[in-house]
């Protein structure tokens, strides 16, 4: 722990005097973390990034670690791993790296497909992961959303038959910004791993003041859940997620990497130890994420565009009732969003970015 320690006080002052940036001026407000568009690139609002990050701390953590890049990682990770399973109260052996939670989706997928079967997933949901099912044997069942955007719980726990070797729910769900609710949601886990695996995405969960899943994995052997460095601590382009689950199963998902934990570089091992320990940062990415976030749907209900409401940093709105080209609106103010989710009501979804980018993001729709 002390070691820890002056590591991390190393980090947060060494790298000041290198003139790469003056950590020391950054205030208590978010704007202050802001990084210039030095490019005038467009304004990103389609790949829930956080526009604030990486924190400062991470920023020098990364700036240090260039010198240690000739190194391999094994000290970083085993120490970021004790950090991680810390934060999470489970043990270390409950945790396994990889480079962004992309990496932890695919062994998962991979895990699953080992006794050939089929998966259930929601009818709307962060499912670009799956691309390979087909050809990894397993066979896709997809259960559509409630009315009100939320997984259907129950249809989800009768679609499990002897056949299904995996569930995946995204919560907060990506596109819609819904959340489980948290009893019925471990109801369902506790029945549905009697028959099958359960995968929890909880890549949103720290925009929510909900609690992670996380502590039931040391009983459970059917619950995966995977986090992730890229959205509140700004870590995207980092590349780094991990995968909480019960230490057999670790191992087994561990065993489908030709070296376990390896594949996190030692710039992105630092940057993620720095960010757990920058809580000054986060909870001025939560604020300003709130803020933006209530002004946003404010504005477009003010436009009659119907929202969901989101416990994330997007928001999901649909666009029947927009009588202009949304997306040719969007591309004549620079602006990057996504795409229509569902066609039937016009779903579409947009990344909350700061609230200068909000405000001119509303002006694009008026």
């Amino acid at each position: 722990m002390n070691n820890r320690r002056n590591w991390l006080k190393q980090i947060g002052l060494g790298t000041i005097g290198l003139g790469f940036c003056q950590f020391d001026g950054f205030a208590n407000t978010s704007s202050d973390y802001i990084l210039p568009n030095l490019d005038n690139s467009p304004i990103l609002l389609r790949s829930n990034e956080n526009p604030y990050g990486p924190s400062p701390l991470a920023r020098a953590a990364m700036t240090k670690s260039v010198n240690s890049s000739n190194r391999y990682n094994w000290k970083l990770w085993s120490e970021l791993i004790s950090l991680i399973a810390k934060k999470n109260n489970v043990s270390d052996n409950n945790i396994l790296l990889g480079a962004g939670s992309t990496e932890i989706l695919d062994l998962v997928l991979q895990y699953a497909a080992l006794n050939k079967g089929n998966f259930i997933i929601a009818g709307t949901t962060f499912d670009y992961w799956i691309a390979p099912s087909d050809k990894l044997g397993l066979k896709k069942i997809t259960i559509p959303l409630t009315d009100d955007k939320k997984h259907d719980l129950t249809a989800m726990l009768k679609a499990i038959d002897s056949d299904t070797k995996m569930v995946y729910i995204c919560n907060p769900n990506n596109p819609t910004g819904t959340i489980c609710d948290r009893e019925k949601l471990v109801s369902f886990i506790n029945e549905a791993t009697k028959k099958t695996m359960v995968f929890v995405d909880e890549a949103y969960i720290n925009f929510t003041t909900e609690q992670s899943l996380s502590s039931l994995v040391t009983e459970n052997k059917n619950l995966i859940i995977t986090k992730t460095f890229s959205k509140l601590y700004g870590l995207a382009g980092a590349r780094i997620g991990y995968a909480i689950a019960h230490s057999a199963i670790i191992e087994q998902l561990g065993n489908l990497k030709s070296s376990t934990n390896m594949s996190v570089s030692v710039i992105s091992a630092s940057a993620a130890i720095a960010s757990l320990n920058d809580e000054n940062f986060t909870k001025q990415v939560y604020s300003s994420n709130e803020e933006a976030k209530k002004y946003t749907i404010d504005q477009l209900t003010q436009l009659n565009i119907t929202c969901i409401p989101s416990y994330s940093n997007f928001i999901y709105f649909s666009l029947a009732n927009y009588k202009k080209d949304y997306f040719k609106q969007l591309e004549d103010h620079n602006i990057l969003g996504t795409k229509i989710y569902e066609e039937n009501g016009k779903w579409t979804r947009i990344t909350i970015g700061t609230m200068k980018e909000m405000q001119q993001f509303i002006e694009a729709l008026k």
